[in-house]
């Protein structure tokens, strides 16, 4: 097994149809190569290979994600999209912990999310939880801020700091996520 990271741009036709095949969002599923290195230009992805180059996982890193706590903000690298070609094989565990020591050589502030019914896939996976602290963060759905729909912030890698101001999110201390517009 390989594992690889590439930039949206250098991903081959042929891996942006494996990775839309693997996600399997309807919304997604006509998407079209170029407009898919366009929608994901902030990204970098994550893979681990077989021999012959086939996509056993895969994971993105969006780069473009900004987090509002208490007037100040901050960037995080947000991991999302992980999905395994074949389930319990133990691919998507193995790219975790690739992308882990990743984050860490690279000081990468990376964070990530799951809903509570995951979290003893990312126990497994040595990633520390911060339980029920996703809720806490809102997002900007038309002219309303509503509660994320995922349970949990995953640390892959942060600073304690940060670490802390996420543990202490709260329904009196909200975090905020910023979009570009």
């Amino acid at each position: 097994m390989k594992y690889q990271i590439k930039e949206t741009q250098d991903l081959k036709e042929k891996e942006i149809e494996h990775i839309l095949q693997l996600w399997d969002i309807s919304a997604w599923n006509a998407m079209k190569s170029a407009y898919f290195i366009t929608f994901f230009k902030d990204s970098e992805f994550h893979f681990l290979l077989d021999t012959d180059e086939n996509i056993l996982a895969v994971m993105r890193v969006n780069f473009d994600f900004t987090l509002e706590i208490a007037g100040n903000e901050y960037s995080f690298a947000e991991v999302v999209g992980l999905v395994s070609a074949h389930k319990k094989k133990g691919y998507g565990a193995a790219l975790v912990r690739h992308f882990k020591e990743n984050a860490v050589q690279r000081n990468l502030e990376a964070i990530g999310f799951c809903h509570s019914d995951l979290r003893p896939f990312y126990e497994k996976c040595d990633i520390e939880i911060l339980h029920d602290k996703a809720k806490m963060i809102k997002e900007s759905i038309g002219s309303e801020w509503v509660n994320s729909e995922d349970d949990d912030i995953l640390i892959f890698h942060t600073t304690q700091e940060r670490k802390e101001l996420l543990n202490q999110l709260s329904p009196q201390n909200n975090a905020y996520l910023m979009t570009k517009e």
